[in-house]
């Protein structure tokens, strides 16, 4: 259904084809009787690198899928700005992410219910993780067995894998069968969102089958200017494309789904968020909200990286013949060493006793390189990428100017708080005790990162400010709250306070960062934001258990 140049109008217009509008374009349209417009200003995801989950650290670097934001300098990170990716792209950043699959922590969900997100707590959320996945090796009462969301797990034939575990093992930790089911503390394999070789984004999960419809419609190259908001009510949005400025209705509600960076800007560019902020801009304000931008969230991790005896890790495929054999057997099979993240094993552990549930989280990698490809792997080596998960630093996402191409300033505060120094601390101590257990001792060279002189905390600290990365997940700029919480800028049904007919629906609605990436949570909001949407009976409350360690109170593992 084309648009003409002058005002249309369709039942929901969904601004951001990420994680969670990708699930809202479905759902909303699933019966046939809403039109359904999705707003998206990159392309298409029809990209060899972005559908080869191998390949992913190519799209997160090409300006045509990442918005390529960074932060202003940092300066508890000796003035650094540090790289904050986007997706812009159909999928957003489920098309260029790590395709991790972490739901987070049942505790994560308890504390956002403390938090006045009413109806987050975890007997409520774990339905609608289960509603959105297919678990390849098939669902249990905590997975899910019939959802668009595929996850599979690696095929750990690395044997550097298995001697991460039975590291851990070693070092006092205990194993999770499932750290996305009843425990996740401890150290076991990775899930991934990769379906029969392909990485399964939510443009191929939701967004593929909703276009398929002949009441979406998916706008791509538009971007969103300004929000249409009459008599307390949002009506509709403005957006260019083209050079032209074109203008589209709601009958019933806008939505907003572009993310923790991209939604704060676009809400004060309408007129709302900190009145003092707005009128700085010569903005007029439609509703005053402090909270827009601000309780920036994210989790940072840095990797420790060893060296390696013998040629067992990922480097003998680093060469350009190695590299093309790869690709030429993912386009013909869709297997092989193209069909992973190499992410298959993982942990999570507490940074000491008196934390009730995992603070530090490990992504195994059988390869010493950056995460990005922004440094090649010169020799052989594996390493860990590892971070706390709750950091008590805070940050904010305000205009630069009122021109919507502009990029927001982005200030995370990174190490802002003495407590992120003490964390990280312990992640390289943990870490390094992890790597000198028996298991390694076939495969153990020299500590490459940090070295092994590293080891007072002013070394530790020097190290971090030095080489510590965002894991990207920035979140939580558009936090659920009570009504009469003055920084909420939802409530509990995703409802923009003080403004009708108008919702956020995605990771910036968070009130605190889970324990994990975020793609997974991000597509929970939306399958459940759906429901709320539509008006329709929430799925039943669960009423399973969950793991807490026993002796969590006088003990670290």
């Amino acid at each position: 259904m084309p648009l003409t140049d002058h005002a249309a109008e369709y039942d929901y217009v969904i601004v951001g084809a990420g994680s969670a509008g990708c699930v809202l374009a479905d759902r909303l349209s699933a019966d046939g009787t809403n039109r359904v417009l999705v707003l998206e200003f990159g392309g298409s995801d029809r990209s060899v690198f972005i559908q080869m989950p191998s390949a992913l650290a190519i799209p997160m670097n090409k300006a045509r899928y990442n918005w390529q934001y960074e932060s202003e300098p940092e300066p508890a990170l000796g003035g650094r700005r540090l790289h904050t990716p986007r997706g812009k792209v159909l999928g957003g950043s489920s098309s260029i992410n790590g395709l991790v699959y972490v739901r987070g922590n049942a505790l994560d969900f308890e504390r956002w219910r403390e938090e006045g997100a009413r109806g987050w707590g975890y007997a409520d959320v774990l339905p609608y993780f289960r509603k959105a996945e297919t678990r390849e090796e098939g669902g249990d009462e905590y997975r899910g067995s019939d959802g668009p969301l595929h996850t599979s797990y690696g095929t750990l034939k690395n044997p550097l894998h298995q001697a991460w575990l039975d590291a851990a093992r070693e070092a006092g930790y205990p194993l999770t069968a499932d750290y996305n089911g009843y425990q996740q503390e401890g150290f076991g394999r990775m899930d991934m969102t990769v379906h029969q070789g392909v990485r399964w984004s939510a443009a191929n999960a939701y967004l593929r089958p909703a276009m398929k419809r002949s009441n979406v419609t998916v706008v791509t190259h538009a971007l969103a200017t300004r929000l249409l908001v009459e008599n307390g009510a949002a009506t509709g949005v403005k957006y260019e494309r083209g050079g032209v400025s074109r203008t589209v209705r709601a009958g019933k509600e806008v939505i907003l789904a572009g993310g923790p960076i991209n939604n704060p800007q676009l809400l004060k560019l309408s007129g709302i968020g900190p009145a003092g902020e707005l009128r700085a801009h010569g903005i007029d304000v439609v509703a005053d909200r402090p909270g827009v931008g601000a309780n920036l969230q994210d989790h940072l991790e840095f990797y420790f990286q060893m060296a390696a005896t013998k040629p067992v890790t990922l480097y003998s495929s680093m060469n350009p013949i190695a590299k093309a054999l790869i690709g030429a057997r993912w386009l013909l099979r869709r297997d092989g060493l193209g069909a992973t993240n190499h992410f298959e094993s993982c942990g999570f552990i507490r940074s000491r006793p008196g934390v009730r549930y995992p603070d530090i989280q490990y992504h195994f990698l059988p390869l010493a390189v950056a995460y990005d490809g922004s440094t090649m792997a010169s020799e052989h080596g594996f390493q860990a990428h590892v971070g706390p998960m709750r950091s008590n630093s805070r940050g904010s996402v305000t205009l630069r100017s009122t021109d919507p191409r502009d990029k927001p300033v982005i200030r995370f505060n990174y190490m802002s708080q003495p407590e992120d120094w003490v964390d990280m601390r312990a992640c390289v101590r943990f870490t390094r005790e992890i790597f000198q257990q028996p298991a390694f001792a076939p495969y153990r060279g020299r500590e490459i990162q940090p070295g092994a002189d590293v080891t007072s905390d002013e070394a530790i600290d020097a190290f971090i400010a030095a080489k510590v990365e965002s894991a990207y997940h920035p979140s939580c700029t558009c936090k659920i709250g009570r009504r009469d919480d003055p920084m909420a800028v939802v409530d509990h049904e995703l409802r923009v306070i003080g403004i009708d007919r108008l919702r956020i629906v995605d990771s910036s609605v968070m009130p605190s960062v889970t324990t994990g990436n975020l793609n997974a949570p991000t597509i929970m909001v939306g399958e459940k934001g759906a429901d709320h949407i539509l008006g329709k009976p929430l799925l039943a409350p669960s009423n399973l258990p969950f793991a807490v360690a026993e002796n969590w109170q006088t003990t670290q593992r």
